[in-house]
């Protein structure tokens, strides 16, 4: 199961005020560093591409060379939105990966028990997210009205990695781009073929650093490690 990641961080960081959330620090690495090191300590993880902004890249090297990164194969750049930043990414991944996880840069605090929970279902399933059964009842709105309430149980919040076996993957970008879709989520390329995704249970830890408050967030739920 030759698993490779593309760890995508090329946004803008609009909601960090133009901060590159993925440069700062975390603890004693910086945030894309911690991150990296997750997958480094996971054994199915046999490579790492990394799609950033191209002002990013020195500063990411240099972070790879100070934790120690060995799988580090390339980083490359984005594009205009995040599933042309991922084609960017999937292009530069070993002719011989079986799966390919796609994780958020931002996403510091996975754990590699769980990607390699995840790379499992995926090889069983053709593809699988990490994601947590939601906490608080969700209502649907329409113009300020609440519109349904759909049954808490069934309900998850998505994280990443998502992971899917190459070929699948290929399928679904084949797809979105001879229709001209443009999609936010990796499993949705999947989904619009038919492929089916599985949702393997992480923990409320796996945040996303959007605002400047994740960041105290993270670094309190890294030091109770």
């Amino acid at each position: 199961m030759k698993t490779s990641a593309v760890i995508v961080c090329a946004g803008s960081s609009t909601r960090m005020g133009g901060v590159n959330k993925i440069l700062l620090p975390l603890g004693e690495r910086l945030v894309i560093g911690v991150t990296m090191l997750a997958f480094e300590k996971c054994e199915s993880i046999a490579e790492i591409v990394i799609v950033a902004r191209e002002s990013d890249i020195p500063a990411i090297r240099a972070e790879a060379e100070s934790v120690g990164i060995t799988k580090l194969k390339e980083c490359t750049t984005g594009g205009d939105t995040r599933q042309q930043s991922v084609i960017n990414g999937i292009r530069c991944i070993s002719k011989d990966t079986e799966l390919v996880a796609i994780h958020d840069g931002a996403r510091p605090l996975v754990k590699s028990e769980h990607i390699e929970k995840a790379i499992k279902d995926a090889y069983v399933f053709g593809g699988a997210t990490l994601g947590v059964p939601v906490k608080d009842t969700i209502k649907v709105v329409d113009d300020g009205i609440i519109t349904d309430t759909p049954p808490r149980k069934s309900l998850y919040i998505t994280q990443t990695p998502q992971i899917f076996k190459k070929k699948l993957y290929y399928e679904g970008i084949e797809f979105a781009l001879e229709h001209n879709l443009d999609f936010t989520d990796d499993c949705q390329l999947v989904e619009a073929i038919g492929g089916k995704v599985y949702m393997t249970t992480g923990d409320y830890t796996n945040i996303k650093i959007t605002t400047p408050e994740d960041i105290k967030i993270a670094e309190t739920l890294l030091e109770m490690r």
